[in-house]
């Protein structure tokens, strides 16, 4: 079972794996307080499942980013890994 592969990911995990947020707490906090949104739809649910191809918007204190998720990573590692995991999007 654990050599599955899964082809979903938490949202409040891929924000931390990611390097979007230090921890899950920090995570869980930006997404109930309404900072994300996946595929332009509101969400405040830390276990949204998150898939290849959805497009995040990110209520971030550096600003507003907009990112695809290209993969979903396994845990959390150095940024140029985690930014292997997403594009980013101009939002302009």
């Amino acid at each position: 079972m654990a050599d599955e592969e899964q082809d979903w990911l938490r949202l409040d995990k891929f924000l931390v794996f990611a390097r979007f947020c230090k921890t899950r707490p920090v995570a869980v906090a930006l997404v109930e307080k309404g900072g994300v949104r996946i595929n332009r739809q509101s969400t405040e649910k830390p276990h949204a499942k998150l898939h290849p191809g959805d497009v995040l918007t990110l209520a971030l204190p550096s600003g507003v980013k907009v990112v695809e998720v290209l993969g979903l990573p396994e845990k959390r590692g150095p940024a140029p890994e985690a930014q292997a995991f997403y594009r980013e999007i101009d939002a302009g």
